[in-house]
């Protein structure tokens, strides 16, 4: 399996899966949707899925000695790499941001403030653009733009939903809008429940996609 990552390393790496690591800066634009950064991650797979396809990447690797089912599992774990590097910078973001500016600034007019619940929501976007397009991708690895759009529209309905509940569900509001510390045992659990979801969506994703990628026809 080390050596499938190091080969999509090699073969299918893109510029935009750094380019777009370089987008934890968001926290820094005043009153903006930042859960739009964990966006730009699955752009990024778009990207990487559609360098494989034009390279017959998916060809190549069936022909080594190696089960299908760990090729498709391969892809999925060097995207997560990306995906983790991504939150652990914005959290970084997130911290320096608290440090640097005043607790005013904290504050996002447009959605989900800067703070530690923001890197919950982050988990819960990525997993669910996980579990959707890579499933969906290895039924017809030929086919990258509808899985992408169909996974994109799940992340952007869920930022839809976090926006509203920032203005509708003063709870919500309260205590995960608020700036760091206030709240932090609320926010705390949040993160975990998001770091969980992306696990488990991840592994959902490696499962369900194995399963499909074995009897997909190339």
């Amino acid at each position: 399996m080390l050596n499938l990552v190091k080969k999509e390393f090699s073969l299918c790496l893109h510029a935009t899966c750094f380019i777009f690591l370089a987008f934890c800066a968001f926290v820094f634009i005043p009153n903006y949707p930042y859960e739009v950064m964990f966006f730009f991650s699955g752009l990024s797979v778009f990207f990487v899925c559609l360098t494989a396809r034009e390279n017959q990447d998916v060809c190549f690797s069936c022909t080594l000695p190696v089960k299908k089912s760990r090729v498709a599992i391969s892809r999925i774990l060097f995207c997560g790499i990306f995906q983790i590097v991504l939150l652990l910078l914005a959290g970084i973001s997130v911290a320096i941001k608290e440090a640097v500016f005043p607790a005013e600034a904290q504050i996002n007019l447009a959605g989900s403030s800067a703070n530690l619940a923001l890197l919950g929501h982050g988990g819960v976007l990525l997993g669910a653009f996980n579990l959707i397009f890579f499933p969906w991708y290895f039924r017809n690895p030929n086919r990258v733009g509808i899985p992408f759009f169909g996974a994109a529209a799940a992340q952007f309905l869920i930022v839809a939903i976090l926006i509203v509940l920032r203005f509708t569900a003063p709870v919500y509001s309260d205590l995960l809008v608020s700036p760091d510390p206030a709240h932090m045992g609320v926010k705390s659990i949040f993160l975990s429940v998001g770091v969980l979801f992306y696990l488990g969506a991840t592994a959902l994703a490696c499962f369900f996609s194995a399963k499909i990628f074995e009897k997909t026809d190339l």
